[in-house]
């Protein structure tokens, strides 16, 4: 008898560019907003910190708007039908926008009104409305408004002769409706009052007219309250705030302009009055205004928020400082120093001991600092050279940089002069610089330095000597405090070495030399990630051990993201903490299942850039600049460094293992695209960033 073998017929190959397996980029931007939010409904929050979270989710809103948001529209408007890793046409992404971020703003004021509003109450923090003013305190705001609000307000009647004013991006506005003749016997009937900026959106209400000890009332309340005597013999019939956000994609032809500096200044005057791309009403507006208002500002509804209170959620941070309530706040903590530097005041010969290691801002950003004063007086010193992205207004590291280049030093900075929201200050810093004798250079057209790097040449004897930092985060003492970032300070030859060869590229011209250590940006990073990945890949087809390990911001890059699916499919596990934008699925049975994506949102801003390769057990472990985004990868000019000594690497790796033992403040991403916050159960609470705080923290 014959038998019969039944053939099998072999799963069809999985398609790893299937849009289903991408998320939109914009659309995972408004669900770290969401849990952004969500901090601000955390009750084991402090309660003041709980508002702080509410006004960085307003405010991450605004730049949503202005930036990304005004992007698709252009796409739309310039009829582009490409189409994304996620198969979402410009058009599709519009609606898919429109209608989250209309439920976050929502839940933004729900959240305000019903969870925050009542507890501060509480608390004796009131917001007095004009229904609960009694006779003494409209007395009061009578005068203020008299005295400090009147003379800066400039009301435009609206006729032939005045036309509808330039609206200043996120300014406050009121439009108002009016009845009766002005005093040349014009029938206006609409209005509108702008509200300059020197003015506080809240005011603390003086002691003798408050019922409690922070009772603080609302610019609007008070405009709203005596609009009347802005428009004499007229009667005020309604007074509606609102607010206006436009594109602030600011756009310099570089090949084009002979001067960055002066091209980019005259930019930023543009920027408050471009296209608009969002507008705020007050909930209570009627239809005929709101439409007036969206047709002076060619609008569609789509584009309209109305909202129940004031238009701009995150001037309330402003209490946080007025109101000193320690109880009501986080903690205060002093950064702490290691030990090495504590026993040397000498930077120089600290890292002459070895490499050092600063985990902001468990860790004090000041060896940095000291290192450039240190630097800026050393009689051996030759030159200093370093990038700028963002810096503080008051910089003691400018300060520094300044005194070195009065010295005699050969003081080199590249600012990035467009560093988004900070070119004003960046040009300020680059003038400054420039008088005090540094040399200043805008980095390389069409690319946008990011790299965070100092070096200082010192000679030595005969010989010559670097000593370096290289970091995840700018050189600003003020996000040192509240953003994480990894510096690593050597003076490692072959590091020394890379770090000058990336500063000649910046400085001069000719073509990228080869670097020894360092993976840059827009030449080698992206390549030798890849490679990186593959790497894991093959050992584990050899048996040998393989896992892959990344911390970052954001991580869209489609082929990096393909790479992960193939590290995933052949059974390495890849563990990824990316604090916004995350473009890759996870869980996706025979594609992604070894994959797992979770969100660290906290106290502090995530920041760190660490990727972490097993390397069949010799591990390799990077910290960078850049995260795993098109832009930097081959837009920027990024550095992503090797941690060469091994217990620094380790340790870097134990503090990894923090943010993946997180079960109070992770949120865990789902294939569906959702995050779900991770609850401990019966498993002992850990959050990452209370840990090291307690480890690391002074």
């Amino acid at each position: 008898m014959e038998q019969t073998v039944e053939k099998t017929e072999a799963a069809p190959a999985i398609d790893l560019e299937s849009p289903e397996l991408y998320i939109n980029r914009e659309l995972s931007l408004l669900e770290f907003n969401h849990r952004v939010l969500e901090q601000a409904r955390n009750s084991e929050t402090p309660l003041l910190e709980r508002l702080r979270f509410l006004c960085i989710s307003s405010t991450n809103m605004d730049e949503f708007f202005e930036i990304r948001v005004s992007g698709v529209i252009q796409q739309v408007e310039y009829g582009s039908v490409q189409v994304g890793p996620d198969g979402l046409s410009p058009h599709d992404q519009i609606e898919r926008i429109s209608e989250r971020a209309h439920g976050l703003v929502a839940e933004q004021y729900r959240v305000l009104n019903e969870e925050l509003i009542p507890p501060l109450g509480e608390e004796n923090i009131r917001f007095v409305k004009r229904a609960q003013w009694n006779d003494r305190l409209r007395d009061w705001t009578r005068r203020h408004f008299n005295r400090e609000v009147l003379p800066v307000l400039t009301p435009i009647g609206l006729d032939p002769a005045h036309p509808f004013p330039r609206i200043l991006n996120k300014s406050l506005n009121f439009i108002v409706s009016l009845e009766g003749k002005d005093a040349f016997g014009r029938e206006n009937t609409i209005a509108i009052v702008q509200a300059p900026r020197s003015l506080p959106r809240l005011i603390p209400i003086p002691k003798d007219y408050a019922k409690g000890p922070h009772d603080f009332v609302f610019l609007s309340s008070i405009i709203h309250a005596h609009v009347g005597e802005l428009f004499p013999g007229m009667t005020v019939t309604g007074c509606y705030q609102f607010r206006v956000t436009r594109n602030s994609d600011l756009f310099v032809d570089e090949e084009e302009v002979d001067d960055l500096l002066h091209a980019l200044a005259g930019e930023l005057h543009s920027r408050r009055f471009s296209d608009a791309v969002r507008l705020e009403v007050a909930d209570n507006c009627p239809e005929p205004m709101v439409d007036y208002l969206l047709r002076e500002f060619e609008l569609e509804d789509n584009k309209l928020y109305r909202v129940r209170g004031p238009v701009n959620l995150n001037r309330l941070a402003s209490i946080i400082d007025l109101v000193d309530r320690p109880e009501l706040k986080f903690p205060r903590f002093s950064p702490n120093l290691p030990q090495r530097v504590l026993r040397n005041e000498n930077m120089f010969e600290v890292l002459k001991r070895g490499d050092l290691l600063l985990h902001h801002p468990f860790e004090a950003f000041t060896p940095v600092i000291d290192l450039v004063s240190l630097a800026a007086t050393d009689q051996n010193v030759l030159a200093i050279k370093q990038t700028l992205y963002r810096t503080d207004a008051k910089s003691r590291l400018v300060d520094e940089l300044v005194r070195a280049a009065r010295a005699g030093k050969e003081v080199t900075v590249v600012i990035e002069l467009r560093a988004r929201f900070d070119e004003e200050a960046n040009i300020a810093l680059a003038t400054r610089l420039q008088e005090a004798g540094a040399h200043v250079v805008y980095g390389v057209v069409g690319y946008k330095t990011h790299a965070k790097l100092l070096i200082i040449i010192r000679r030595e004897g005969r010989t010559i000597k670097r000593y370096c930092h290289v970091g995840t985060g700018n050189y600003h003492a003020g996000t040192a405090c509240m953003y994480t970032d990894y510096g690593l300070m050597t003076c490692d030859r072959e590091t020394g070495e890379d770090v000058h060869k990336l500063f000649q590229q910046l400085t001069g011209l000719g073509k990228a030399s080869k670097l020894k250590r360092i993976l840059q940006s827009p030449f080698t990073l992206h390549k030798g990630m890849l490679e990186a990945v593959q790497q894991e890949i093959g050992n584990a087809a050899k048996g040998k051990p393989a896992r892959i390990i990344a911390k970052m911001n954001s991580l869209v890059e489609p082929e990096i993201i393909r790479a992960l699916y193939q590290a995933s499919q052949a059974g390495i596990r890849v563990d990824l903490v990316v604090r916004g934008v995350c473009c890759l699925r996870p869980g996706i049975e025979g594609v992604s299942e070894n994959i797992h994506v979770r969100s660290i949102v906290g106290r502090f801003l995530e920041h760190t850039r660490v990727f972490y390769f097993e390397n069949g057990g010799d591990p390799l472990l990077y910290i960078s600049s850049a995260d795993w985004m098109n832009r930097n990868f081959f837009r920027r000019v990024e550095a992503c460094t090797p941690v060469q000594d091994r217990k620094l690497a380790q340790r870097i790796y134990r503090e990894l293992s923090h943010y993946l033992k997180d079960n109070t403040q992770a949120w865990q991403l789902g294939s569906d695209g959702r995050y779900s916050l991770t609850r401990p159960g019966r498993h002992k609470s850990r959050s990452a960033q209370r840990e090291l705080l307690e480890k690391l923290g002074g």
